[in-house]
């Protein structure tokens, strides 16, 4: 199974924290407070931090905008993905997606099923890549960011995490880009 190699390098990333809601701000934004102490905690750089509207333009406009900065090698959003009206996050999203992430929502589910049961299906977390910067679309909650950090992200981003990592693909991610200008 899945170990770390105390012998290989930890690789810091740089990380954007958006989050989805009509109602938080800075000051009262617990999902957010949440996924910035962990993204801290583990030895990354917090490279951005937002909140927007549930406002498809406004949202894919910040992600975009993130995803084509140098410095942010993932985008992390928090909330807009249930089934309300106003809950748009993967549609704002997953059509700036090159390649999805399946088996994220797959895990998130499972791992949120031993916790919430299925009130889980509720929520439509989802993920991809765009512009060789990975993306992870988190339910609004404290403990919805909690589970996908702790169980998912947190693994996935530390360079030392066995048998693979995203971290080291993230060199590769634009290769087809590369691959068309030759």
């Amino acid at each position: 199974m899945s170990r770390i190699d105390e012998s290989r390098p930890f690789i810091p990333v740089g990380i954007a924290v958006l989050t989805v809601s009509d109602t938080r701000s800075l000051s009262d934004d617990k999902s957010g407070d949440t996924l910035v102490a962990r993204i801290e905690e583990a030895g990354h750089r917090l490279v951005a931090r937002a909140i927007v509207k549930d406002d498809k333009a406004q949202i894919r406009e910040q992600v975009e905008s993130w995803t084509k900065t140098p410095e942010i090698d993932v985008v992390i959003t928090t909330g807009g993905t249930g089934f309300t009206g106003r809950d748009v996050t993967p549609e704002a999203l997953e059509p700036l997606f090159e390649k999805r992430m399946d088996g994220f929502s797959e895990v998130f589910h499972r791992i949120s099923y031993d916790k919430i049961g299925t009130s889980t299906i509720q929520s439509r977390a989802t993920g991809g890549v765009a512009n060789a910067t990975f993306i992870f679309v988190l339910p609004g909650s404290p403990g919805a960011c909690k589970d996908a950090w702790d169980g998912i992200i947190k693994l996935q981003l530390d360079y030392r995490h066995m048998p693979c990592n995203f971290v080291e693909i993230m060199p590769r991610l634009d290769e087809h880009l590369r691959r068309s200008q030759s």
